[in-house]
């Protein structure tokens, strides 16, 4: 079964035309060493085009890029993966958004007073990241092992009160995604391969890339402390790969194609041209405009497991307000137009060889502003 609309293709780009001002940002990006190399692509008007520069490293005899390369997608895997199955389990009734977190992990109220406010958080603050836990721990300095992982985060402290406050929380979304697996019987992996990512021909797109794939993905990094070695094919998040690289904040690979399907997947559901629910679409407008809408405290720019645009966006100037979207640390980023219904994907590695460039933080507005213009 596949849902993207008429079975997308996704077409190649050229370096030459409408969307040479694209090439051209990514072009002087890679000149400047802000990434080695980069899949991109757009959807607009029912049409997807993909294209690809540099190399996976800095090295010249490195492998060329191609619009196929699969990259480690980091976060993205929280809207790809974790919110998609969320909003699946909504659409079927399978779980309600303001039932608590210890409803589907009683160990988070495990040895807790009952007038802890953890006792309160529910399955729609950690999608909103307002359910006041931290938003970063490196678990992997003391846990050795996927269950100590889990037992460190089910026993965190709240920082502040549920909605009080907007935190991005990784351990947010290791939590969800176990409380999803809880809700499916079975791993995040084979629930979202199954459900979400071949019915939208998602081919490239898995958790935990064979051994014998991993040379045919862009390094992510010289890792000197932890693993001590070069990061390739495996995630590079730590916590996420003492999780065994099955996580909902992080470990999924994909490439530019099949986010572009994943995304042609979403805006059927809230085209003005279709009813509400059809046989044909995997999450109904209601669906999608319920994860897609605000969520509190006041100045969040945080709807339900997504982003949405705020002052000086990773979108740039022209993604409407009424976009969603998600970046990923490795960097990554993917943002959905519902108003004007067009898509923009970026994936590389600006890790590579190590973490110190934040030279992607310029690129991305420049990208997404000369995507949206050439439209």
């Amino acid at each position: 079964m596949n849902l993207a609309p008429d079975n997308l293709e996704v077409e190649t780009m050229s370096a030459t035309g409408r969307f040479a001002s694209a090439y051209r940002v990514l072009s002087q990006a890679i000149a400047g060493g802000a990434f080695p190399g980069c899949t991109f692509g757009v959807l607009a008007g029912g049409i997807a085009c993909a294209g690809a520069l540099g190399r996976f490293t800095y090295e010249p005899d490195s492998p060329a890029v191609v619009p196929e390369t699969v990259y480690d997608i980091a976060s993205l895997t929280k809207v790809v993966a974790t919110t998609a199955a969320a909003m699946l389990m909504v659409e079927r009734g399978r779980i309600e958004l303001d039932s608590p977190l210890a409803r589907w992990l009683p160990a988070f109220a495990g040895g807790r007073n009952p007038a802890d406010p953890a006792l309160r958080v529910t399955l729609r603050h950690l999608l909103a990241h307002n359910s006041g836990l931290p938003g970063y721990v490196e678990f992997f300095r003391t846990a050795v092992t996927a269950a100590e992982v889990l037992d460190a985060c089910l026993k965190l402290p709240l920082e502040a009160s549920p909605g009080e406050r907007a935190e991005y929380s990784d351990p947010g979304f290791i939590l969800l995604g176990k409380a999803l697996e809880a809700c499916a019987g079975e791993d995040l992996s084979s629930f979202t391969s199954r459900e979400v990512h071949a019915p939208f021909g998602m081919s490239s797109t898995c958790f935990c890339p064979p051994a014998a794939l991993r040379s045919s993905i862009p390094p992510t990094e010289e890792e000197a402390t932890f693993r001590r070695r070069r990061i390739q094919g495996e995630v590079q998040d730590e916590n996420a790969w003492l999780l065994g690289g099955v996580a909902g904040h992080a470990g999924l690979f994909s490439s530019t194609p099949d986010l572009l399907r994943f995304a042609a997947g979403i805006l059927p559901a809230v085209s003005k041209d279709l009813p509400a629910r059809q046989e044909n679409v995997l999450f109904s407008g209601e669906t999608v405009e319920i994860f897609a809408h605000l969520q509190p405290p006041d100045g969040s720019s945080r709807a339900l497991g997504w982003d949405t645009p705020s002052e000086n966006s990773s979108a740039g100037r022209h993604f409407s307000a009424r976009s969603i979207g998600h970046l990923g640390y490795s960097g990554c980023s993917l943002w959905i137009d519902l108003d004007a219904r067009i898509a923009a994907v970026l994936l590389t590695n600006r890790t590579w060889p190590d973490r110190s460039s934040q030279a992607i933080r310029g690129v991305r507005p420049a990208f997404h502003d000369a995507l949206r213009e050439a439209l």
